[in-house]
């Protein structure tokens, strides 16, 4: 999947990867997935995306967020859009799939391999485009999921796909003892499951 010398830049869909995360059983490793990517190609960039709520004084996601920021990831927030669905429960909404597609066609020129965690179907324009620059696209996501995370359309689109199930081993978290020099970065989100336990 990776090659040493090709200029490669990651793009985290942060909603994206945690749902495939949590539906294949297991927590995202922040410091171990970038470390897993500095090691095997020339990593330019990691960018990670982030609709994070308005309305609220604290977010669950700022710890990761601010993390993220302070330690090799390029951070790209908007503000979510909360609303009311139709049984009367409120629900936020973020999507930021134009915000990666700027940043993918933007850095096209001065990549050779765009590494995209999100399944999104609707990237696959945006694939397409910087395939014909030259540019080699790999998603990462799951079809082990239930349900599968990647549209058909985006996974026929690029030039491979990844199940994020056969590479998570090397960036899952893990107990303190096995890796004391590493301490895992947690989704605020799991502390919220935790807590309601």
């Amino acid at each position: 999947m990776l090659h040493k010398d090709e200029r490669t830049v990651v793009f985290i869909d942060g909603s994206s990867l945690y749902f495939a995360a949590k539906a294949l059983g297991f927590d995202v490793d922040y410091r171990s997935l970038l470390e897993y990517f500095r090691e095997r190609c020339r990593l330019l960039r990691a960018c990670y995306y982030a609709a994070l709520p308005e309305t609220e004084d604290y977010s669950p996601l700022k710890p990761l967020t601010d993390w993220l920021a302070y330690n090799g990831y390029m951070l790209v927030t908007k503000t979510a859009r909360e609303f009311t669905d139709y049984s009367g429960r409120r629900r936020i909404k973020g999507n930021m799939d134009v915000e990666l597609t700027v940043d993918l066609l933007e850095l096209a020129e001065r990549i050779d391999h765009a590494v995209i965690f999100s399944g999104d179907a609707d990237l696959r324009r945006a694939v397409e485009a910087v395939q014909r620059r030259g540019v080699r696209v790999t998603a990462i996501s799951s079809l082990r999921a239930s349900p599968p995370m990647i549209g058909d359309e985006l996974r026929r689109q690029v030039d491979r796909f990844v199940e994020l199930g056969d590479v998570a081993r090397h960036f899952t978290r893990q107990q303190p003892e096995s890796r004391p020099r590493a301490i895992p970065v947690r989704h605020p989100a799991d502390l919220q499951s935790d807590e309601t336990s």
